[in-house]
Order: C-alpha cells, then sequence, then structure tokens
C-alpha cells in the first residue's frame, strides 16, 4: 500500500513538474526532487501518523506539521498580493505566482527569503518524526540538502531579475529559519 502511494504521488509530481523537469538549472528541478523525499517520508511513515499520539516525539511532529501548513499559507497569500507576476521568456517552467515582479520583503518575508522551503523543510522533518529509521533519517537529510539547493539557485534567479535590491534584502534577512540561518 505504501509503494502504491508513493508512486502516486510522483506521478503527480512528474506531471506537475514535467516542465522543470526538463531544466536543471532551474530551481524547480531541484524542488522535484525535495518533493519525491516528502513523498516517500510520508508513504513510509504514513501507518505512524496516529501511534502513540501524546509523546514527546509526536507533538513535536504535529507541531512542525501545522507550521508547515502555516508557513505555505502565508507566503502564497503574500505573494500574491504583493509580487505581482509576469510570463518570463527566461523562465517559462515556473508557475505564474513564482514569476513576480516585484521583491516581497514584508511581514515573514522580511525575516527569511523562503518561507515556502521553510514549510517545505518543516513538513520533511514533522513526517521524519513520525517515525524513526535510518532509512527515514538518510531521506530527510538528502531532502533538506534539496531544499537548499533550490533556494540557492532561486537566489541566483532572483539577483538576475531583481539585482542589487535583492542582494540588500539578502543581507538582511536569513535564508530558512529567523535570525540564524
Amino acid at each position: 500500500m505504501n509503494f502504491i502511494l508513493f508512486m502516486l504521488i510522483s506521478l503527480i509530481l512528474v506531471w506537475i513538474s514535467r516542465h522543470t523537469l526538463k531544466n536543471y538549472r532551474s530551481h524547480g528541478f531541484y524542488r522535484f526532487f525535495a518533493f519525491e523525499g516528502i513523498a516517500a517520508l510520508l508513504a513510509l511513515n504514513q501507518p505512524y501518523w496516529f501511534n502513540d499520539p501524546f509523546s514527546m516525539r509526536q507533538i513535536i511532529a504535529w507541531t512542525l506539521l501545522i507550521c508547515s501548513i502555516g508557513f505555505v499559507l502565508f507566503a502564497v497569500k503574500r505573494l500574491r498580493a504583493l509580487g505581482g507576476h509576469c510570463r518570463r521568456d527566461d523562465m517559462p517552467e515556473n508557475f505564474n505566482f513564482e514569476n513576480t515582479t516585484h521583491l516581497v520583503d514584508s511581514g515573514l518575508y522580511r525575516f527569511i527569503r523562503h518561507p515556502m522551503y521553510t514549510s517545505l523543510l518543516l513538513l520533511n522533518w514533522g513526517a521524519f518524526l513520525k517515525h524513526i529509521t535510518p532509512v527515514t533519517l538518510g531521506i530527510s537529510v538528502i531532502t533538506t540538502l534539496f531544499l537548499i539547493a533550490t533556494a540557492k539557485v532561486e537566489e541566483k534567479e532572483n539577483q538576475t531579475v531583481f539585482g542589487e535590491a535583492y542582494t540588500e534584502y539578502c543581507s538582511k534577512s536569513k535564508m530558512f529559519i529567523p535570525f540564524l540561518f
């Protein structure tokens, strides 16, 4: 059943990411593999989500998962409200909401440059904590590395689009965790 769940999620991800998978220089290329890692964690740990619900591990896992939802909802709302969008011929594989015309640097974006990737990191580690094994630890670490790679590639893209304003923004904000990293 877990394998079928993973394959179903993977097919959906391949369909959604079909354009980004053609361009290894796109941040979406690396993001696809991060999504695959998260899909593997969800499929592997799905039977354990409600085991021992009041253990500290489960409480931390649920806290990370709930925060993950909050981060992504806030980020998408902020990008849609303030970012604007346009089609970019140099990045045709991007989704519309990714091609912002204005640098968004307020709200949570004031502190971190990638709240959507932070959301995925929280989802990744929250799913990992549901059932800790060497395999799920390896998947979580690799997924984290893919998310870091995704953010670094996207920052190069943003530097090209926003120039000096993005450089200044990077000097005032952190990548994923406010005040830390």
